[in-house]
């Protein structure tokens, strides 16, 4: 009985994904306030169904009461933040908090599948970084203060990616982890947003050629470390982000040719110098070949990939924990083979969708730092989102990223939510800003009109 449901839901779970990611892009050919707002109350009533739907499927799987307690919580984070958030982010972007709360849902709902545990530790650190996330307008408001600081962020992401030199432990060939007091943290996560708030400060005042082969001198120092490290997924996503950054500060194309062709250059010196790199390019190439070695993950990732096909296996029915690392890295192969590759594009959709109005909100404003570190947020967001499912679909070497607000991982989600609330801070501040403006004009108007 419960493999029949298992079964049947799956195609309701698509149906209901399909609508949220429908809405998604409907949201954008709305032009009145009201006809946008009867969009997200839609997106909003979708994601507690798929929320409640695959809740009661892994109850019913596991018969255990814990499960029935998880999913209430669950549900009690998403209405609870989500009406908390909105209070202290007034006038904020809907769509983009209707689309983060979906991907932590679905990330709670796989987490839970894989193991209890997982989803448990994932509801602690979601609820303390949305927990910090509300005082964010409170340091948006000084954002003048931070616009000043430059060099100094520099600094202070140099020595926090050091600090694993010192005090680092190594998790799957990778010195990038710290522990401190039983609690592990990987400091490259914070350290990228520090990161874009040193380069938008810097190339929002200094674009002249000097200033710009300084500040490339110094970002290329975080990446360097971040080789050094063997954290190949956030030296790339570094690397990416300062190109474009640069780009849309100086507009240059100039600048980004020659990025680029340093990269090439880099990429080919580490895979001679770095066997950890070799490795990896080896598993993408020839997988198949070094299935029991190298190519292990990969295959197992794509056998996943390929068993779920169009409508998935339903959820509780495959075997993803044969993918090593399925609840990070991989774990969009999880999500394929259980609820399918129409929902795993529905997802990818959702993640651009996202990135769209990032780009939009960054476009929208007025002040150069604002929109540079907008463009370098999203530009974290998306690329990180492109090395993960990249990796996990063979279509670029693994990097060893996760898949934001999703993957298990307690820096990578407080770091991706902090991002989402950064640019909506951001936003809000903006917005608010333009509406200060808009009644000096008009009360600049009446007056005229009072004297004439």
């Amino acid at each position: 009985m419960e493999f029949l449901i298992a079964q049947l839901s799956r195609y309701v779970i698509i149906i209901l994904f399909a609508l949220y990611t429908f809405y998604c892009f409907r949201a954008f050919s709305r032009k009145t306030r009201e006809g946008k707002d009867r969009v997200f109350k839609v997106q909003r009533s979708l994601t507690v169904l798929i929320l409640l739907l695959c809740g009661t499927i892994l109850i019913m799987e596991n018969k255990e009461v814990k499960y029935l307690i998880l999913l209430v919580l669950e549900l009690a984070f998403y209405l609870i933040f989500g009406k908390i958030y909105q209070i202290f982010y007034k006038g904020l972007s809907k769509l983009v908090l209707n689309n983060m709360m979906l991907c932590i849902t679905i990330g709670f709902i796989m987490l839970g599948r894989l193991k209890y545990d997982y989803a448990v530790r994932q509801l602690i650190m979601a609820t303390i970084a949305m927990g910090i996330c509300l005082l964010v307008p409170l340091f948006i408001e000084r954002i003048t203060i931070w616009e000043r600081l430059g060099w100094q962020y520099a600094l202070v992401g140099i020595l926090c990616l050091l600090l694993v030199f010192v005090i680092g432990v190594e998790r799957k060939g990778a010195i990038n982890w710290i522990s401190v007091g039983g609690v592990s943290l990987q400091p490259s996560e914070f350290v990228k947003i520090i990161y874009v708030f040193f380069i938008a400060g810097l190339l929002s005042k200094f674009r002249d050629f000097k200033h710009v082969v300084i500040i490339s001198g110094v970002a290329a120092v975080h990446v360097v470390i971040l080789v050094l490290e063997k954290d190949l997924g956030a030296a790339l996503i570094y690397f990416i982000t300062y190109l474009v950054v640069l780009y849309v500060a100086t507009m240059q194309v100039g600048y980004l040719g020659a990025g680029l062709g340093a990269g090439v250059a880099a990429s080919v010196i580490a895979y001679k110098l770095f066997s950890h790199v070799r490795t990896r390019v080896i598993a993408w190439r020839e997988p198949w070949e070094h299935i029991n070695n190298e190519g292990y993950q990969i295959c197992r990732s794509l056998f996943a990939i390929g068993t779920g096909g169009l409508f998935g296996m339903g959820l509780g029915q495959g075997l993803p924990e044969s993918v090593p690392v399925v609840e990070s890295d991989f774990i969009f192969s999880a999500i394929s083979e259980e609820l399918g590759v129409i929902f795993s594009v529905c997802l990818i959709l959702v993640y651009i969708s996202s990135y769209i109005m990032f780009v939009n909100i960054a476009m929208k404003m007025k002040k150069l730092f604002y929109k540079l570190t907008a463009f370098g947020l999203s530009v974290v967001f998306i690329f990180q989102v492109f090395l993960c499912i990249g990796g996990a679909t063979k279509f670029i070497p693994s990097t060893g990223v996760t898949l934001p607000l999703i993957s298990y991982g307690g820096s990578s989600i407080i770091t991706t939510i902090v991002i989402f609330s950064i640019i909506q801070g951001m936003y809000v501040l903006n917005g608010r800003e333009e509406a200060l403006k808009g009644e000096r004009e008009t009360a600049e108007e009446k007056g005229e009109k009072i004297k004439s």
